[in-house]
């Protein structure tokens, strides 16, 4: 089969290897879309080596058809069945083989481009916002990086499950793109100091993309019992922190990736997505927001929108 192997000088290249054979307990996808992660960037660039055990091309999430299914693996799920899944990587390929509890089908109503967009920033989200984050009702939330596809996707479910949502980001040009997203606010951090949003409003939980020096400056200015959840650092991996002012207000710093988790764990969460944000999709009160689809050729286009930070959603790659 065709996958984009990744080359020495960090370029995404069509290559040939070998088809995926499914374990027992696994499915084989026909692939359809496959849609980008940072993670997927960060592994073209040497950053993050795919776990053990996954394939060497990147690729976090995909949707298409089964195409064969391991013994194991339960009648829920049927050859030829529209599906999406959460993989470990290898998405970046013609078939990929999945876990039975990372694979969901596709959600009435939304086409299968739309479905590629779920399994990744939809589980980091809930993940974070309810697992890691116990966000409640009538919280407040902030997101930094609010026009990525994490920040869409924190962002409408936030919003759904009864939070007050901040969101910020770098441009006025993006402003306009998610206005319709339900925020209630939205700041651009290229005009406006992090910090002083913190002086105005109380807030409870952060889902933080972006780290680096506004981190350790706001960790501190959190409301009293305030979550700091760290799932990236695209602005630096260090800051400085004001330990005293943490622990006199019991504020918690949690670090975050999902893709490190266990199959176990994995499948915990996708089960939670597709009970509680499933049924919101098939409503229309959350839809995934594409920002392109590009062609398996052009691959490494869609690598360079991603580090340019350019995309407003999701990028996927059409096979």
């Amino acid at each position: 089969m065709r996958a984009l192997t990744v080359t020495d000088d960090k370029k995404l290249k069509i290559s040939i290897v070998p088809d995926p054979e499914p374990a027992s307990d696994e499915v084989l996808i026909k692939v359809q879309y496959a849609a980008l992660n940072r993670a997927d960037v960060m592994q073209a660039d040497g950053d993050y080596p795919p776990p053990p055990g996954a394939p060497s091309w990147p690729g976090l999430e995909v949707s298409g058809i089964i195409a064969a299914k391991g013994k194991k693996v339960s009648d829920k799920l049927r050859v030829g069945q529209k599906v999406c899944a959460l993989l470990p990587g290898g998405g970046y390929a013609e078939y990929a083989a999945a876990k039975e509890g990372s694979v969901m089908p596709v959600p009435d109503g939304i086409t299968m481009a739309e479905a590629a967009c779920l399994p990744e920033v939809y589980s980091t989200a809930w993940l974070n916002l309810f697992a890691e984050g116990k966000m409640k009702k009538g919280e407040t939330v902030l997101v930094t990086a609010g026009a990525s596809g994490v920040g869409i996707a924190v962002t409408q479910l936030a919003k759904a499950f009864g939070a007050r949502v901040i969101v910020t980001l770098r441009g006025q040009g993006k402003i306009a793109a998610i206005s319709g997203l339900g925020a209630d606010l939205i700041v651009d951090t290229l005009s406006t100091d992090l910090a002083s949003v913190f002086a105005y409003e109380k807030v409870d939980l952060v889902i933080d993309c972006v780290g680096g020096e506004d981190a350790g400056r706001c960790m501190a200015l959190l409301n009293r019992g305030g979550r700091w959840i760290q799932i990236a650092t695209l602005a630096g991996d260090n800051t400085v922190v004001n330990l005293k002012e943490l622990y006199k207000k019991g504020v918690k710093i949690i670090g975050s990736t999902l893709r490190s988790r266990s199959p176990q764990v994995k499948a915990r969460i996708i089960k939670g997505l597709v009970k509680d944000v499933f049924p919101l999709v098939e409503s229309g009160k959350i839809k995934p927001v594409i920002y392109g689809v590009f062609g398996f050729e052009d691959a490494n286009a869609a690598h360079a929108q991603m580090r340019a930070n350019k995309n407003i959603g999701k990028i996927l790659l059409e096979l």
